[in-house]
């Protein structure tokens, strides 16, 4: 499958009811019926309540995978709109298998790097209304990613491009493993690591992470 961006998808921060208590948040996102200007930290239009750990120039552009879309319809037992997810761009033909850390994407004259997986926080759980979805969503693999803007401009539904592969290969499904499952493969945070383009916080993260193994070991 040719890859697609199916929307472009912005929404500002609302308020909502979470076991009991009142919470903001920006996931509640909508695909925009025009073009929309992306600059270094985010879309036009666009904002997180949370923004220490949402958006920044390593989270830019949160990008779901359409082909999920019907794994979590049967999960939730209801059909899903474009960006339910909270993600900024809805795209087929990119999944988590196919996408590495640093390869740089083009959609008309933007271009966009990856940096990282998506880590689904208890936000997701409060716009679905089910408390183990982020659990789920990160046992599955189907995280999501997230862009870094390398060069600004517009952006619209519409054809985005591979335009280079990052040499190293390292998938957006191998640092969720190394991340989340694999923890003490040594060799596989060392590979991950040596991914020049990869978010400073996952960085940080498996820097202590490989510090105290070594330490221990």
């Amino acid at each position: 499958m040719e890859p697609r961006l199916l929307a472009v998808n912005t929404g500002i921060p609302q308020s909502a009811m979470y076991k009991g208590k009142e919470a903001k948040s920006g996931i509640f996102k909508q695909p925009s019926d025009v073009p929309v200007r992306l600059g270094l930290t985010g879309l036009e239009g666009d904002d997180q309540a949370d923004q220490v750990n949402h958006g920044g120039p390593d989270k830019a552009v949160c990008v779901y995978s359409h082909e999920h879309y019907a794994r979590w319809e049967r999960v939730l037992e209801r059909s899903l709109p474009l960006g339910a997810f909270g993600e900024n761009f809805t795209v087929a033909g990119l999944t988590e298998e196919s996408v590495h850390i640093g390869d740089v994407f083009a959609v008309g004259s933007v271009k966009l790097q990856v940096s990282q997986p998506r880590v689904p926080c208890w936000k997701l759980a409060m716009k679905w209304g089910l408390d183990e979805l982020p659990a789920l969503v990160t046992q599955s693999g189907a995280s999501g990613f997230y862009f870094r803007v390398l060069e600004p401009g517009i952006v619209s539904a519409g054809d985005i491009t591979l335009a280079e592969r990052h040499p190293a290969r390292v998938s957006v499904k191998e640092a969720n493993r190394i991340m989340h499952f694999d923890k003490n493969d040594a060799e596989g945070i060392r590979r991950l690591l040596a991914v020049d383009a990869l978010a400073d916080s996952w960085r940080g993260t498996l820097e202590r992470r490989l510090a105290k193994w070594e330490a221990e070991g």
